[in-house]
């Protein structure tokens, strides 16, 4: 059985009525099966995972798209999380069964099909149409608020789609990549400069940690900071590094970590790395995990 992955990002995380709504879209598809919904009010942002054959992944991201953008207006959108449009990112990671050369071409069909529907999308990751398009931070630099400016010049023509500012759907960013885990780390403090500190110096492009991305976040209505972070490879780098880092750089300034959160799924490798690395069981395996022999079983 093949199995393919999509988690698609939404730049709403205030509104349950909006956010079951869409969700509803991927559950209308009986071959494909809806996993997580997490949404988080500071960043203003859900991200949806559900999976299936990848034909019916698909169907269902389009149908989940075209929903997302008829309920969701950006001109009225703020949030602390970076984002381009009401659909902001949408990657398909493959599972089981299917090469990362498949994945590639969901997400140019489905990229294509959003075109001719007047949505204007950009390929990123193993999807890029050219290197300079590959990094999602590079493409979302100046987010929404600097769309219409950047779609003036030629260099940032989209993939698909009309080459003009809609100012309600912004634009999305389609693409196909290996699993990726979103990890949270709040500080006790409301000191925003810290936050941004620590970030540049945990994310790969300023000298920390390999396949790490990072920015500081303002939690205003909790009265503390975060740490946000994209690790896209944990077999490179994991969730215990970033967090023993944080947690001492904090502790230099006498700032405690008030939590960690993980957004979304996580593969069960990420968990075994925690397990080897905390109760220092260093050949600890999924495999001597009940369910997953159980799963493997079947």
């Amino acid at each position: 059985m093949k199995i393919l992955e999509c988690v698609p990002n939404i730049s709403e995380g205030r509104d349950p009525v909006k956010i079951a709504s869409i969700a509803e879209e991927v559950r209308k598809h009986p071959g494909v099966k809806l996993l997580d919904v997490s949404s988080d009010k500071d960043h203003n942002r859900s991200v949806f995972t559900f999976l299936g054959e990848p034909p019916e992944v698909q169907e269902a991201a389009l149908s989940f798209a075209m929903k997302a953008i008829e309920l969701i207006d950006m001109q009225s959108h703020r949030g602390g999380h970076p984002r381009m449009g009401a659909v902001d990112v949408v990657p398909f990671v493959p599972v089981q069964g299917v090469e990362m050369k498949e994945a590639v071409e969901v997400a140019r069909r489905f990229g294509k099909e959003l075109g001719k529907r007047g949505v204007y999308v950009y390929f990123y990751e193993e999807a890029a149409t050219s290197p300079g398009r590959r990094e999602l931070p590079h493409i979302r630099k100046g987010e929404y608020e600097g769309l219409r400016e950047k779609l003036m010049g030629p260099e940032w023509r989209p993939d698909e789609g009309p080459h003009a500012f809609n100012p309600k759907s912004g634009a999305m960013v389609v693409g196909a990549r290996f699993p990726l885990v979103a990890y949270n780390v709040n500080l006790k403090t409301k000191d925003f400069a810290l936050a941004k500190e620590i970030a540049r110096k945990v994310r790969f492009k300023d000298g920390g940690f390999p396949n790490v991305r990072a920015m500081g976040v303002n939690l205003e209505d909790k009265g503390l900071v975060q740490v946000s972070m994209n690790l896209t490879n944990c077999q490179v780098t994991g969730i215990p590094a970033v967090y023993e880092f944080i947690k001492e750089e904090a502790g230099k300034r006498r700032v405690e970590v008030e939590e960690s959160e993980v957004i979304g799924l996580i593969p069960l490798t990420v968990l075994e790395g925690i397990v080897r690395h905390y109760v220092k069981c260093h050949r600890f395996s999924i495999r001597q995990v009940i369910e997953q022999r159980i799963l493997e079983s079947e």
